[in-house]
């Protein structure tokens, strides 16, 4: 029997052909379905954060409200247009444009970049492949070795700042439980809804594939790591469930940025729990 070493790679080319017969598929069943749900809710979501994101206002409940929320699109919120009490100890002065500009960069490139993700938009907008035993709807193709999907490579990257955003998220949350002139520390829809929203993060960034592959690649022997064994026994798991975490944490986000921006606008208050 061969061992690994032994074992030689079997060169792959690129290029070429793409999806074989111009007849799209034999394949019976409602395949295209999934795929059209897909493009449906991530233009949904694009064109959402787009407009919310240009608004630059309402993205902050304050003491005015006895409340203390603030959109995760807008946190940590660095620029001088910030309402009292929604910024942080640094503030760029020199942005005069809506902070969510500059924040959206990592969330926005972590998911860009996101393994499951490149699948889901691959498959519903640039139909490469549309789906499994389906013709490809392109005549070649590069992978991403090319301008731009070459920078795919900078998921990882992402990863490691989205865990400081997922930080800062998890702070807003904890804060989002002081009511001011309400009866000082308490629960309101407004702040469990950013609670959710922060476990969401946390849950979708521990279930990526790169998180399981920093915890538990390149080891040979579990039994010589057993702290990395022990992470990546808890985090595979999550793992098996990235698809779902994905859907429902950017559901989450955009909801909870609804939540504060309709409470802020004055459209409703945030009922008080306890």
């Amino acid at each position: 029997m061969s061992t690994l070493q032994e074992i030689k790679p079997v060169p792959v080319a690129l290029g070429g052909a793409r999806g074989g017969p111009r007849a799209r598929t034999l394949r019976p069943g409602g395949w295209g379905t999934e795929k059209w749900v897909t493009f449906s809710v991530l233009t949904a979501f694009v064109v959402y954060s787009t407009w919310a994101a240009f608004q630059n206002g309402n993205f902050y409940v304050g003491a005015g409200q006895h409340r203390d929320l603030i959109s995760p699109f807008y946190s940590p919120c660095l620029t001088q247009t910030c309402t009292q009490g929604g910024g942080g100890g640094l503030t760029l002065h020199w942005w005069t444009l809506s902070p969510a500009l500059l924040i959206l960069i990592v969330p926005g490139g972590f998911r860009l970049t996101c393994y499951y993700y490149r699948k889901a938009y691959y498959r519903s907008f640039w139909q490469s492949p549309p789906a499994c035993a389906v013709a490809d709807g392109h005549d070649r193709y590069t992978g991403e070795t090319r301008f731009p999907l070459v920078l795919q490579n900078l998921h990882r990257y992402f990863w490691y700042l989205a865990l400081i955003f997922n930080v800062i998220l998890t702070v807003d949350a904890v804060v989002s439980f002081r009511l001011p002139g309400d009866g000082g520390i308490g629960a309101s829809v407004g702040s469990l809804v950013l609670t959710a929203n922060a476990v969401l993060l946390w849950m979708y960034s521990l279930s990526c594939h790169y998180c399981r592959h920093a915890c538990g690649g390149h080891v040979d022997q579990f039994s010589k790591h057993p702290v990395r064994h022990r992470l990546w026994t808890l985090v595979t798991p999550l793992n098996a469930r990235h698809m779902q975490l994905a859907w429902a944490s950017l559901i989450m986000v955009a909801l909870a940025d609804g939540y504060v921006r309709l409470v802020a606008s004055g459209v409703f208050t945030d009922p008080k729990i306890f």
